[in-house]
């Protein structure tokens, strides 16, 4: 028996199946991209060897500083600035009659100290440690006079409420009676006025 052709409503119902699968096939997507993303979780940084605060007790030295002595003449220039990731302070001293001088300074977490380490173009060498305090930072150290006698040394540095640095620079022969070595004043380069007697 010769097969009939299906008519229109023998068609209907694939027809229909395939409508709905063709459908189904673009929902699927649309729902994958409509779905709720996941929060990705906030990036956390990892603290840095230099980060903790008291790494910083010493930035108030930082700057381009003119350098006066306590009667208002220019003892000098100093460039202290960052470096090494952040961890090393670097002072670059020159001074108005030809002297120059470097050190590196920072804070020891091992021994909870700061350390400045001086060197000059005289030759000289000048190793200091101590800490910050009620809004000071005192550093000391011993060296040997061209005689070969003990020479204490104790450097204060602080911050004043105009914005200047004091550095004061004393040594004494047996740690008792002090002397001045070097009294100046920190003038943030190109600033007005010059550093003020105190």
């Amino acid at each position: 028996m010769p097969l009939s052709r299906p008519g229109p409503t023998r068609m209907i119902p694939w027809f229909a199946v395939l409508v709905v699968m063709i459908a189904l096939s673009h929902a699927a997507p649309a729902r994958a991209a409509g779905a709720a993303k996941p929060t990705p979780a906030p990036v956390r940084f990892k603290a840095g060897p230099c980060d903790a605060p008291e790494c910083h007790q010493f930035d108030f030295w930082i700057g381009d500083w003119d350098v006066f002595t306590s009667d208002g003449q220019l003892a000098g220039t100093n460039k202290v600035e960052r470096i090494l990731g952040g961890c090393v302070l670097t002072e670059n001293w020159e001074g108005s009659k030809g002297s120059q001088g470097r050190s590196f300074n920072m804070y020891s977490a091992v021994d909870k100290q700061w350390r400045q380490t001086w060197v000059d173009n005289q030759g000289s060498r000048l190793d200091l440690a101590g800490t910050f305090d009620d809004g000071k930072m005192v550093m000391t150290g011993d060296t040997t006079t061209p005689g070969g006698a003990p020479l204490h040394n104790r450097i204060t540095w602080q911050p004043l409420p105009d914005g200047q640095v004091k550095q004061h620079w004393e040594v004494s022969p047996d740690g008792e009676k002090w002397s001045d070595a070097f009294l100046g004043f920190y003038t943030r380069h190109n600033a007005d006025g010059k550093g003020a007697s105190k």
